[in-house]
């Protein structure tokens, strides 16, 4: 892939740690020392702007060696970039794709199998009813330039105005698929079962049959597709190498969340009655076991948004780190979590504070990361970033 000249960026990133408190919630981040020990282990980066002259770029996924694929949320295109050229996807229905405040065309997965097929989670309109977000397979021909509809896997995902539309994808290690889906500002969303807003799904990235997991598969309702309930508005999923999966979700005014997520199991959010944003992010006063975060912002939110577990020695004291992009604080927050989950620390290299919104994280096979703009107006990029 041909790219612009680097602009070497400073990167120096603050340590950072928080306790739980005895609710089981994380206090806001506290300072402490640093080593030089542990500022030798940090890594510079090199920074460049790879593709321009995009708007509201949702998501973006390697697909050849030298090609990538990316979704722009309003425009509702998806398009591929190699050798220092866009290329948008022909075939993709654009004129269906509903696109209303927050939502529009949304996630974007590959499959792991390199068999041309792709997944998009998506708003869209139906000729017969209100629209929903659906979640769609498609299959790219030879030369990546034309797809063609396979099925859609699942659909009725609530909607409202387009606020809290979700919807991230995600493949795991299982082969399952795992959708994470916005509550559409609906208070009684996250823990009606029988929503599928509100959760995170899983289900056969094949047939759109529901995981054989899952707590409720055998259930004849929308409940059997139902993987964790009780969230806001799940803005990214990422897999870690032991198998496990965070999801990241935006709190009201305080308390985004990263949440180790576990079949089955309740996350706490019930804006009810209405649509009460004042209620905790996560309620430990609700019936049941409620999973408190594994990471929260406190006040104010950075809005996260999506990220990825970044691997490598080159990447020094960021490996095995969470990486997460920030819409409202515009920049990346590198979260390093123990073995159990256990919140350890948080780097923020100034490097990547310079570009506005900021959406989500991608790793590339060579190590490499990519990083997506959200600021519209037709001025938002993908960078590609790698340790200098």
């Amino acid at each position: 892939m041909r790219l612009l000249p680097p602009v070497a960026a400073a990167a120096l990133a603050l340590t950072l740690v928080s306790a739980p408190t005895q609710a089981g919630q994380p206090v806001p981040d506290a300072r402490v020392s640093v080593t030089k020990a542990d500022r030798a282990k940090v890594p510079g980066l090199k920074v460049k702007k790879l593709v321009k002259g995009l708007d509201l770029v949702w998501d973006v996924r390697p697909l050849t060696r030298n090609k990538i694929i990316f979704t722009q949320r309003n425009r509702a295109t998806i398009s591929t970039f190699a050798k220092g050229k866009v290329k948008r996807i022909k075939g993709f229905p654009s004129n269906k794709i509903w696109v209303s405040g927050e939502t529009g065309l949304l996630g974007l997965y590959v499959d792991p199998d390199d068999n041309h097929r792709i997944y998009t989670c998506q708003g869209w309109k139906s000729e017969t009813e209100g629209p929903d977000v659906r979640v769609i397979a498609w299959t790219l021909d030879d030369k990546f330039r034309h797809v063609t509809m396979d099925r859609t896997l699942v659909k009725g995902f609530p909607t409202s105005s387009g606020r809290h539309g979700g919807c991230r994808i995600l493949i795991d290690g299982e082969g399952s698929m795992i959708v994470g889906t916005g509550d559409a500002a609906q208070g009684t969303n996250p823990r009606n079962l029988d929503s599928l807003g509100g959760k995170t799904l899983r289900l056969d990235r094949f047939t759109g049959k529901p995981w054989p997991a899952n707590v409720y598969s055998g259930a004849k309702t929308n409940r059997r597709y139902m993987h964790t309930f009780g969230h806001r508005n799940v803005q990214g999923l990422a897999l870690r190498k032991d198998g496990s999966v965070f999801s990241m979700e935006h709190g009201p005014d305080r308390d985004d969340e990263v949440n180790l997520l576990v079949n089955g199991k309740d996350y706490g959010w019930n804006p009810v009655p209405g649509y009460n944003e004042a209620v905790p992010m996560t309620d430990q006063g609700l019936p049941g076991d409620q999973v408190a975060a594994k990471w929260s912002s406190g006040y104010p939110t950075v809005a996260t948004s999506g990220g990825t577990f970044l691997y490598g020695n080159e990447w020094g004291a960021f490996d095995g780190a969470l990486a997460v992009a920030c819409l409202k604080a515009s920049r990346v927050l590198f979260l390093t979590f123990d073995s159990s989950g256990t919140f350890l620390r948080k780097r923020v290299p100034p490097a990547l504070t310079k570009y506005g919104r900021l959406r989500t994280v991608t790793q590339l096979p060579n190590g490499d990361l990519l990083v997506t703009t959200s600021n519209g107006g037709g001025h938002d990029v993908i960078l590609r970033v790698r340790p200098s």
